[in-house]
């Protein structure tokens, strides 16, 4: 991984073997960044694809594995009141399987690179989107303070 900063935006290569998710958050605690969003491209190997079911209040998990097109992927970084960081992804990969060309996506617990990927970071600036817990659904939403 290597990543720099311009201006307000922080630019991150992930290669080879490497969590993009993990790696978001490991950047934003080593730069300080409490809340952001971000966006990204890549080839990737593995993902881990999560469906909320309401009535349970869980999510299932579904797992890809194989040359995964990264072509779009979305999210945000935030912290609670004790500074635990927490992530929002979704993402769109496309594959193929046999002749055919597949699509899936959905919320991403994580993904890991193959060859590389891109991604954009933008830390929210001028004030701080904290994490609000919300027992009813037993997961956190934005919360502006």
């Amino acid at each position: 991984m290597d990543y720099r900063k311009y201006n307000n935006t922080y630019y991150i290569r992930v290669d080879k073997n490497e969590e993009i998710i993990n790696t978001i958050i490991d950047i934003c605690r080593k730069e300080g960044i409490i809340s952001a969003i971000f966006s990204g491209i890549g080839g990737c190997k593995q993902a881990e694809i999560q469906t909320f079911i309401p009535e349970s209040g869980t999510f299932e998990t579904e797992t890809l594995s194989g040359m995964l097109e990264l072509v779009s992927l979305n999210g945000n970084v935030i912290t609670d009141d004790d500074g635990k960081y927490f992530h929002h992804t979704h993402a769109m990969l496309t594959y193929k399987n046999k002749s055919e060309h597949k699509v899936s996506g959905g919320h991403i617990r994580s993904v890991t690179v193959l060859y590389t990927a891109e991604i954009e970071l933008r830390p929210v600036i001028g004030g701080e989107i904290k994490r609000k817990y919300d027992p009813e659904t037993g997961t956190g939403f934005w919360d502006f303070g």
